[in-house]
Parts: C-alpha cells; structure tokens; sequence
C-alpha cells in the first residue's frame, strides 16, 4: 500500500481519531462519481478519516467509495476509516436527532459512523434553506439535542460524540448537563485564527480539538487568503524547502490539533500527508504567534432577532 501513515489521537470516549482528515464540503459539488473516485484516491494517498455532514451532501459518494475500496482490496474492514458526520441546524431537537443520524447512515450504507457532531449551535425551522429568512430561527435546545445524541451513542448508531463551531461558555454549558462529554470540538483554526483561550479550554476539559479551514480556505461567501499568502508562512515554507500549506498544518498537528484538509487534487493530497516526520523549530513557532488574527467566518447567517443570536458576540459569546 503506498499511502502515508498517518498519526491518531485517543479521544475521551476511549476510540482514536486520525490527525489528518479529508473535508468533503464543497460548493459547487463535482458530479457524485467524481466525488467517489476522488475519495478513492485519497484512501490510495493514505486518508483514513473522512469529514462529511448532511448539508455536504457528500455523505453517498463517500459510502460508495469505501465499499469500493474494500471490494478492492485498499482496506480490510469498515474498521480501517474513520467517518465523521454532522447533525445540520434545522435537526438540532432532541425528536429529530436520531432520524437524521439514521439518515446519514443509510446515504453511507453503514451501520455506525465514527463521530457525529453537532454542526453548529443553532436551531432553523425543518426546511430552511441558504439564505436563511430570519423568521427560519428558532432557539436552540442545547440539552434536549445532546440528550438525543448521547442516546445515538448509546445505541451504537456513532462511536463518539461531539460539537462544532461551540465557544468556551457553550462548551461549559453542555458540560454542566451532558452525561457523556463531547470527545470533540471542530473549529475554525488556522496560523491566522490560532484559537489559544479555547484550545486551553478543550485541553481542560479532556476534549479534543479539530481544525476545519486550516489553510484559511477562501470561497465566494467567507474566508481570506491570509494562510496561504502570510509573508511570515511563506518564508519559513521557503527556508525549510515545504509547502507553505504544510507549515501552517505541521504549526497545528504541533498544537496537538487534528485537522480537516480539503484538496480534490491528488499532489496536494499527498503533499498534506507529508508533514509527520520533521518539526518547526522554536523560531518558527515564534515567527506563526505574531501573524495577525482574523476570523475567517463569522456565520452572520445564523444571527436573528427571532434566534438564539442577536449578534455575533452572542453567537461565539466575544470570542471573535
């Protein structure tokens, strides 16, 4: 097999998760066959965590793609990838947790999915679509959705359970109620949006960090280009003869944070793998702690004066 290796981390929930992970949101989406032949490639680079959601819908061309490598022989059992999903906002009460986790399963075709997350802390009417009317929000049932989820969990239908997108005060808020903690938190963290306070929160708290947009990435409706163009990254990538997207994700695996990476290209998923088998030095990790910080999404969509957010500062509770 001529993929990389691949570190894991062992979760609070006593299950382990891959450091590196390939993002499936994309937007527009390529055709569902080249979804599957795309995640092909990636099993062959080496990827064995995958990161989906229901708004994704990416979910089916991933299913497809394991049953053919295993039918290929490129891994061994179900056992060998590690899939995460996510509850999207207009399922977030505890009544329609597990129907939408049943859901996912059947576009997977599988029997179980390695974490299902939480997507955001955020509750929209079933039906609402981009972009959101601001008579879509409702307001968020933290406990009752987490109730749902834990009995996800306890049904075998996920391994783990976790969040996305939660602040220091929401996480202690699920914290005071929740029977089984969240073994993850997926973030927005990048050299330029490094996250310190809630980092150092998770650590804490036993809950592990994942990264989306680590490279900073940018489309048509949020993110900046301030990873993949900061001088700073740059020339450290110059003087170490890497990539300056392998900088920024060897600066967060050296956080002890794993990361979701998204490259449809295969020399860039190869190049994303390569970043276990030498270190920064203290300079350059002093060079990444003075780039400026800058959120890359801010997610006004789920701001309402009908929601469980009025503004952004009640949204990420001033962590912007």
């Amino acid at each position: 097999m001529g993929g990389e290796m691949v570190p894991e981390v062992a979760l609070n929930s006593g299950h382990t998760l891959p450091f590196i992970g390939l993002g499936t949101a994309c937007d527009p989406r390529p055709p569902a066959n080249l979804l599957t032949s795309t995640f092909i490639d990636a099993i062959e680079a080496g990827y064995r965590h995958f990161d989906t959601a229901s708004v994704y819908r990416t979910e089916e061309p991933i299913g497809q793609a394991i049953a053919k490598a295993l039918e290929r022989g490129l891994i061994k059992n179900r056992s060998d990838v590690f899939i995460t999903s996510k509850l999207w906002v207009t399922d977030t009460e505890h009544d329609l947790v597990l129907p939408a986790l049943k859901k996912s399963l059947q576009n997977l075709g599988l029997e179980y999915v390695d974490l299902y997350l939480v997507h955001w802390p955020v509750r929209l009417k079933q039906g609402a679509m981009f972009p959101f009317l601001k008579e879509d929000h409702l307001t968020f049932d933290m406990k009752g959705t987490w109730e749902a989820m834990e009995d996800c969990c306890r049904l075998g239908l996920t391994k783990s359970i976790g969040v996305s997108n939660f602040s220091c005060k929401k996480l202690s808020q699920l914290l005071a109620h929740a029977t089984i903690p969240p073994s993850v938190n997926q973030v927005e963290i990048n050299p330029s949006w490094q996250q310190r306070k809630l980092r150092e929160f998770c650590c804490e708290n036993g809950i592990h960090v994942s990264g989306w947009s680590p490279l900073g990435a940018y489309g048509e409706y949020w993110g900046s280009s301030s990873v993949m163009e900061s001088p700073i990254l740059k020339g450290i990538a110059i003087a170490r003869e890497k990539t300056t997207a392998q900088i920024a994700l060897r600066w967060i695996y050296e956080q002890g944070v794993s990361v979701i990476v998204k490259s449809f290209s295969k020399e860039r998923m190869r190049a994303n793998l390569q970043i276990f088998d030498w270190k920064l030095s203290k300079e350059d990790r002093d060079k990444i702690s003075q780039i400026p910080q800058k959120k890359g999404f801010l997610g006004e969509a789920f701001v309402s004066p009908h929601g469980s957010y009025k503004s952004l500062e009640e949204l990420w509770d001033a962590e912007v």
